[in-house]
């Protein structure tokens, strides 16, 4: 089986790197790279996690990801048939070290210090898809131009941070396997009961040594995460199942207590269950 580059290398022959991502499903691995990246999603939703936190994306949604910092998209393939994403790529120096420190654009550089956590963009999507519209048919200066354009939009728009932990230092290629396989087992099992043996089995640790090496990672234990995974799932199953009910969710969220979900949720949400369902918060 080959192994996938934890470090995932961009084309270094353009400045701004433009891709299109069209597939049953995105790129599902756990990875990182150098170029900032600001991503339009056109079809699919699914789960997403950032540095420490699990998110949540759909059809619609404009996701800014710093460079460096550790994601993975997960399709739900249940609840679209086509995953299609429209992104821009670059680094802060594409342009040259000073081209961003030039007194017209630092109205500009907010969004960099943001992007270092990642965030969804909540306002101003439409006009924001409509550039990524245009990417495909225009030249390189004209794509260079949008970029601007949509970095003005994404520095004013309003938004919602992505993770909230930024580990000092480049997950090595060792470091980001390791890693990789900890979170691709978790989305994967999530709804299953997991013990602590069984994921420091899959790190290649001993329980002890796993449970300090993920909280210095991610800066959780691996069980807030776990419940974090869970309840966004619960989430997503609250607002698009309306007939579910709520024991039902937990339950296929891999709660086997409804009261220990109640909590959990609460606690992430700082919302019931039933109150989430009902106003969508």
């Amino acid at each position: 089986m080959k192994v996938l580059p934890f470090k995932i290398p961009k084309p270094d022959s353009d400045s701004l790197i433009f891709q299109v991502d069209k597939d049953i499903k995105f790129y599902d691995k756990l990875h990182q790279h150098e170029e900032i990246q600001i991503s339009f999603v056109v079809e699919g939703e699914g789960t997403l996690l950032v540095g420490d936190r699990v998110n949540y994306y759909k059809k619609g949604d404009v996701l800014v990801i710093g460079g460096n910092l550790p994601h993975v998209f997960k399709s739900d393939l249940n609840a679209s048939e086509q995953s299609y994403m429209l992104s821009l790529f670059f680094t802060e120096s594409s342009f040259g070290d000073h081209f961003f420190y030039l007194e017209e654009l630092k109205e500009i550089k907010p969004l960099f210090k943001k992007a270092i956590h990642g965030f969804k963009v909540l306002s101003r999507n439409k006009l924001l898809a409509d550039y990524f519209s245009k990417l495909h048919k225009v030249s390189k200066l004209e794509r260079f131009i949008i970029l601007l354009e949509i970095l003005k939009i994404c520095t004013y728009a309003k938004s919602v941070n992505l993770s909230s932990f930024q580990y000092n230092k480049k997950y090595t290629d060792n470091e980001g396997e390791r890693m990789r396989n900890i979170f691709e087992y978790t989305m994967n099992h999530f709804e299953k009961d997991i013990s602590l043996q069984t994921i420091a089995d899959v790190a290649n640790m001993t329980k002890n040594a796993f449970c300090k090496y993920f909280k210095k990672r991610t800066n959780k234990t691996y069980f807030q995460f776990l419940n974090e995974l869970r309840i966004e799932n619960a989430c997503k199953l609250l607002i698009k199942n309306q007939d579910l009910s709520i024991a039902y969710i937990a339950e296929q969220s891999g709660f086997n207590n409804i009261s220990n979900f109640n909590r959990q949720f609460k606690f992430i949400k700082k919302h019931s269950p039933s109150k989430y369902r009902k106003v969508g918060v």
